[in-house]
């Protein structure tokens, strides 16, 4: 802090101050004399050191801080006058004396609902703060000025590379602090340049021509290249609009570096073209193999189906012909003959169909399902006309799919709850209807009271050739909830079972509804 070294004040108004306004060499001893304060007398004065602490102020200034000295010295000036204002000035002022060797600004003093304009000045030994009132016109044109400085520490601290070159000249009068380091040039170089001296040979031309085709106050942005420091060349992101600064008709110009986005972006995009062709390579691959399976799966249930309709043939005319013959162990063979014969033929039926099922899609349509389930269940009774199941039927099931692939799940669905009831002196088997849980969802339910599961393995229901019970109970080949599972996907679907203490089971087949738009 600066010390004074004697008592002596400004002197107040109607003193020698008074006579001789504008020379305060006689009234201020040396040591005041360095402030440097001489064509300031007739305003309120405060001296300040280097820290901004108060070290003397006149008694005009103390008016304008209704305050005394002795109140003040020592204190910083933001705490002399009032907390808007501080709040308001401080970190401009600091960021505005770190450039230049003055900050001015107006601001309304409420207690005497008065204007009073502030200067604060460096000088060798600290700082000097003028006060004096503002009236109307000066008020605003005050704050035009703060507003204009504003606007420049905002340009200057910018983080984005900006800079500014006359319209007519071309030539660059203003560049913000990122756009010395983004170019590497210094400032004073840098203002001696035409805007052109950044671009690579013929790219400044496009802006300019845009320029002149472009309407006042039009905006513009576009990929282009810059030179910076040792002619290297970087690819930016440059938005440009026209402004008037200063009283020029000036261009404003800011710029990102995209290099590593651009750099990121070809990388990506390579090997997006490399991912997209190994995808393209593995879907050949797929549609190869699935052809083969296809082909293969076609012709093994062929010769199957052939091979296996002439043991059946066989095992029939042995049982026919010769059943007098044979003795009850023959007989028995013969049935067991039958029966494997009967189970393999309805495995390659199911294997085949499970292996066709993505082909058949076909057209969604709407579809009522209650007619074809009194068709299926009748089936079956016919093939087990002893059994008494109580059927529970909606009286409409109207869904939106294929018809043959919801025929072939809803007779998996019905055959699966026939047979897990066998065992049951009182069946029943439900069919219904039931709302998605997603809108325009509709989810087809067939329970039972059969043997139902236990819910730990749940998941590996609707696997194939999955089975939780023995097929001496129960008999089946384990593709059945599988070819439910297919349908659904085919559909779009999902399906799932519920089961409490293995008390009868519950399968879900949801389908989502919407019909093709040309339906």
């Amino acid at each position: 802090m600066i010390r004074i070294l004697d008592k002596f004040r400004l002197t107040p108004a109607g003193s020698v101050a008074d006579t001789q306004p504008h020379d305060v060499s006689a009234i201020l001893p040396p040591a005041r004399q360095e402030w440097g304060v001489a064509d300031l007398t007739l305003d309120g004065i405060v001296l300040l050191d280097q820290q901004l602490a108060i070290v003397d102020a006149n008694p005009r200034a103390l008016g304008f801080l209704h305050t005394s000295l002795s109140a003040l010295s020592g204190y910083s000036l933001w705490d002399a006058v009032s907390q808007d204002i501080a709040s308001q000035h401080e970190e401009a002022a600091e960021l505005a004396l770190a450039v230049s060797d003055q900050y001015v600004f107006v601001a309304h003093e409420s207690f005497e609902n008065s204007w009073v304009e502030y200067t604060l000045r460096r000088c060798a030994a600290g700082y000097i703060v003028n006060l004096r009132e503002a009236g109307p016109a000066q008020k605003y044109q005050r704050l035009l000025e703060d507003s204009k400085r504003y606007n420049q520490l905002i340009f200057e601290a910018n983080p984005n590379v900006m800079w500014v070159f006359d319209r007519a000249s071309l030539q660059i009068f203003a560049v913000n602090q990122a756009a010395i380091r983004f170019y590497g040039i210094a400032r004073k170089t840098f203002m001696s340049l035409g805007m052109e001296a950044l671009f690579p040979e013929g790219e400044g031309a496009e802006l300019l021509h845009s320029l002149h085709t472009g309407k006042e106050g039009q905006s513009e942005m576009r990929l282009c290249r810059q030179k910076i420091r040792d002619g290297k060349e970087v690819l930016v992101e440059l938005a440009w609009s026209q402004v008037k600064w200063d009283g020029h008709q000036a261009v404003l110009v800011s710029l990102a570096d995209i290099s590593d986005r651009h750099m990121a972006d070809t990388v990506l995009k390579k090997s997006n073209a490399e991912l997209q062709q190994t995808l393209l390579a593995q879907q050949a691959e797929l549609k190869n193999v699935r052809h083969d399976l296809l082909t293969f799966t076609q012709a093994v249930s062929s010769d199957l189906q052939d091979s296996l309709h002439v043991a059946q043939g066989f095992a029939t005319r042995l049982a026919e012909k010769y059943s007098p013959v044979l003795d009850d162990q023959g007989l028995h063979y013969v049935r067991r003959i039958q029966a494997s014969i009967s189970q393999l033929a309805r495995l390659v039926d199911d294997l085949r169909t499970l292996a066709q099922l993505p082909l058949r899609t076909g057209t969604p349509e709407m579809v009522d399902l209650a007619p074809v389930c009194r068709t299926l269940l009748a089936d079956l009774r016919k093939l087990d006309p002893d059994r008494d199941v109580t059927v529970e039927l909606d009286g409409s099931l109207m869904l939106v799919g294929n018809r043959g692939l919801l025929t072939i799940a809803l007779f998996c669905l019905l055959d699966n709850a026939w047979k897990f009831t066998a065992k049951k002196s009182e069946a029943w088997i439900k069919v219904g209807l039931l709302p998605g849980k997603l809108p325009g969802e509709r989810v087809l339910m067939v329970a039972d009271n059969g043997a139902g599961f236990d819910p730990v393995y749940s998941g590996n229901l609707f696997t194939a050739f999955q089975r939780l019970h023995s097929s001496a109970d129960f008999p089946g080949n384990g593709l059945g909830l599988a070819i439910i599972k297919r349908v659904a996907q085919v559909h779009g679907g999902t399906v799932w079972a519920e089961s409490a203490d293995q008390m009868g089971a519950s399968f879900f087949m949801s389908l989502p509804q919407a019909l093709p738009a040309n339906s």
